[in-house]
């Protein structure tokens, strides 16, 4: 009878023991997990530009809006024509200084055509136009840290450069494939970074706690020629189309409009159209983050966070 006891309360403790272990293991988890979810993240707001040639001016647009919001982005992250345009935002440029250094510019300034070897055109001049122009010559000195995203040509992937020299950085990530010939950095081929991640809102959006994006290449169908630049255009369209995607659900505050399809790859001619554009896009995609029923949870603290939002009456300017 007193072994029976025994062996009943030494099992009995044992199963205590185990179940105490088992609590105190999921105790641990539950820390562990509430301390991931509620880290605080190291940016507030993270600015997404993608590419999208020309079309990209609308990026300037957006820049003018989010100064008149009071909004600094905290970081940046851009692709090809993105790139280009966050370079020299994050380079402490206002937005009115970047429209007037593309006003009345030729696409002879930044390219010429050369015989076609690895690229119809030489983007040399285009490193040219960013050396004589930003005053920043490595990432370490930017006003806001900037991710510049090109494609390894050589490994078929996409690299996301963060430090070191910016100009070739820039061009690699503005070489649109067989248009322009790839960029070499540290023995690797570059080209334009919208093969893999034309939206590149991925790169950030771990490290912010809102991430506001520009999409300037929505895909508008439209009569295009039987040519080799317009097959070529219109390839890319499709292409970054399907990487977008997924990066446009990732957005808090998602600015695009179908109004941006209706210019070219390289149209120079009407920069100031298409700043405005992305000007009245930034002002629409607002209003509708702050009135949005399913964003405001977001969208109450971040008034918090900017208050000056709050006095304007978002009617298209």
């Amino acid at each position: 009878m007193q072994l029976f006891s025994y062996s009943t309360n030494h099992t009995a403790r044992r199963i205590l023991e185990s179940l105490n272990f088992y609590l105190y293991i999921c105790w641990k988890i539950e820390i562990l997990t509430m301390g991931i979810l509620f880290k605080k993240k190291p940016y507030t707001v993270g600015l997404a530009l993608s590419g999208g040639g020309a079309k990209g001016f609308a990026h300037i647009g957006v820049f003018k809006a989010l100064e008149e919001f009071g909004i600094r982005p905290d970081i940046i992250s851009g692709t090809s024509m993105g790139a280009l345009m966050g370079s020299l935002y994050a380079d402490g440029y206002p937005a009115g200084e970047i429209k007037q250094l593309f006003n009345g510019r030729e696409f002879t300034e930044f390219a010429q055509i050369q015989l076609p070897k690895s690229g119809i055109f030489d983007s040399s001049r285009f490193s040219l136009f960013l050396e004589q122009h930003l005053r920043a010559r490595r990432f370490e000195e930017l006003q806001i840290p900037l991710i510049v995203i090109a494609t390894d040509l050589d490994m078929g992937k996409s690299h996301a450069f963060t430090s070191g020299p910016i100009v070739e950085t820039v061009r690699a990530s503005c070489s649109i494939p067989v248009l322009f010939s790839p960029v070499l950095i540290d023995g690797v081929h570059y080209v334009d970074g919208g093969l893999f991640h034309n939206f590149p809102v991925s790169f950030i959006r771990s490290q912010c706690e809102y991430v506001i994006g520009v999409n300037v290449s929505p895909f508008v169908p439209r009569e295009y020629s039987q040519n080799l630049y317009s097959i070529a255009e219109r390839s890319f369209h499709y292409l970054f189309r399907a990487n977008t995607n997924p990066d446009r659900r990732n957005c808090d505050i998602l600015i695009e409009t179908e109004a941006f399809g209706q210019y070219g790859m390289f149209d120079l001619k009407n920069v100031d159209l298409i700043v405005r554009e992305g000007y009245r896009t930034a002002f629409a995609a607002m209003k509708h983050f702050l009135t949005d029923e399913k964003k405001k949870t977001l969208a109450r603290p971040f008034l918090q966070k900017f208050p000056n939002l709050q006095k304007f009456k978002y009617t298209y300017p």
